[in-house]
This record gives C-alpha cells, sequence and structure tokens, in this order.
C-alpha cells in the first residue's frame, strides 16, 4: 500500500515564485492549479492521500470544493472538514470557514471522526478508518507551548486503537522532532522519515515540519520526499505492508 502525504496550500503554489507570492499565494485563484495537483497525486497512485490546508469551497476556487473534485480527479473515496468548530469565531470569515484538511482513499472508509483540540487555532484531528488502517490527518498549532498540549491530546485519542495506525499531518515543530519524541516512545509510534529529510520551504527545503507517523505492525518497504514546487510543502510517499 502507499500513502501520499501533502500540505497543498489551498491549491495556490502557483504564485510561489512571483511578486508578493504571500498575498498573491493566500487569495489567488487556484482551480486550474488543483488540476496539476490532481495529476500528479495519479502519478504516483497511492491509495490514501492526507492533504492539508484544502479550500473547501471558497472565492478561490469558485465556491469549489477541492477535497470533492480531487476524489473525482483521482477516483477516491473522499473525507473532509473544515477546520474550525461551528460556534468558532473564524467560520465568521467568509473565505477563512472554508479552509479545511481531507483524506482520499481507494479502499471504503469503514468509520470516519472529527476531533477538535481543545487548545490552538488549529484544533481539528481527522480520524478515519479503513480495512487496513486506522489514519489521524493532524496540522498543529505555530506556537510551541500551545503544540505541546496539543500533542498530549492527540496521544489520547491514538494510544487505544485496536488496527494498525498511521499519524500524518503538517506538525510545524520549527524546535525540532524533540518536540514530538516522548509522543513517539508513548505511542509506540516511529517517523518513518529516518533521513530526516526536509520538507519545508518547497523552493530550498530546510525544516522537517511533515511527518508520517507508523505504528510497529506497519512495515516500510521505502519512502520518498518528493521534490516538486506545487506547494510550499513537499510531499512524502511512503510504500507499506501491513505485518499480520
Amino acid at each position: 500500500m502507499k500513502f501520499l502525504l501533502y500540505n497543498i496550500r489551498y491549491g495556490t503554489g502557483k504564485y510561489l515564485n512571483q511578486p508578493f507570492k504571500h498575498i498573491r499565494g493566500y487569495l489567488g485563484r487556484s482551480v486550474k492549479h488543483i488540476y496539476r495537483i490532481g495529476k500528479f497525486i495519479n502519478k504516483y497512485k497511492p491509495d490514501i492521500v492526507g492533504l492539508v490546508e484544502v479550500d473547501l469551497g471558497s472565492f478561490r476556487m469558485y465556491s469549489r470544493n477541492q477535497a470533492a473534485l480531487l476524489g473525482r480527479i483521482t477516483r477516491n473515496n473522499n473525507v473532509y472538514q473544515y477546520k474550525y468548530e461551528e460556534d468558532s469565531n473564524y467560520m465568521k470569515f467568509p473565505m477563512v470557514r472554508k479552509q479545511g484538511n481531507a483524506l482520499l482513499s481507494k479502499k471504503p472508509v469503514l468509520r470516519e471522526e472529527f476531533h477538535y483540540l481543545d487548545i490552538g487555532m488549529k484544533k481539528l484531528i481527522i480520524e478515519v478508518e479503513t480495512e487496513d488502517v486506522v489514519v489521524f490527518l493532524v496540522h498543529l498549532a505555530l506556537g510551541g507551548k500551545t503544540r505541546q498540549k496539543q500533542i498530549v491530546q492527540l496521544y489520547s485519542l491514538v494510544k487505544d486503537c485496536k488496527k494498525p495506525v498511521i499519524v500524518a499531518g503538517d506538525f510545524n515543530v520549527f524546535w525540532g522532532e524533540e518536540e514530538i519524541e516522548m509522543f513517539l516512545q508513548a505511542s509506540n509510534l516511529r517517523n518513518i522519515n529516518i533521513r530526516k529529510d526536509p520538507t519545508f520551504p518547497s523552493w530550498n527545503p530546510k525544516r522537517e515540519l511533515d511527518f508520517i507517523l507508523c505504528s510497529k505492525d506497519i512495515k516500510v518497504k521505502s519512502y520518498e520526499v518528493i521534490q516538486t514546487q506545487l506547494s510550499d510543502h513537499l510531499p512524502i510517499l511512503v510504500d507499506f505492508e501491513i505485518v499480520k
């Protein structure tokens, strides 16, 4: 099986090398670029795709949902959710309230749950169960102290899983992988990126911000941090099998 993790930056990566890239990268239209990302995904034929920073229907997409569109392009089932809870102040802003994360899966989704952490702006954790694995998709806070509290809550979700587990996403660990060391030890998960290849920024990678963490009953056959500038993050592809 193959799992692909990709922070797609709301499909606005085409502005990376242009003037005012940060503003245009946040406000720019993204429909055509999403088709490029869909073509990229199809090239690697992943069984499950974790997508961080997905536009679920703002003006950038002319009200179209990137998760649903990528699901059609890649012929995958799709699960998505908004980053912020319904009663959050962030849901009052037209574009911000359409920001979310998503999972695509070739196999049927047996169960899906959306968890919101108690602290931080980025609180959403998507949990999806397929026949083979349980996947938790995360996007943690920018603030270090907030991240640490979020990681403790993440552990409480992961620790009782009976199936093989993948925890993946943009962890924003600007202090280094040491931030998640205790989490890895307590949960018996391991970072598949044993070479510590950086994933951000895509045009000059220096930081390892994106992680795929696997339980011990998942045997990693190979992995690759793919060099592409469709977003400001680099995607990670892992080829694995379940150890019975």
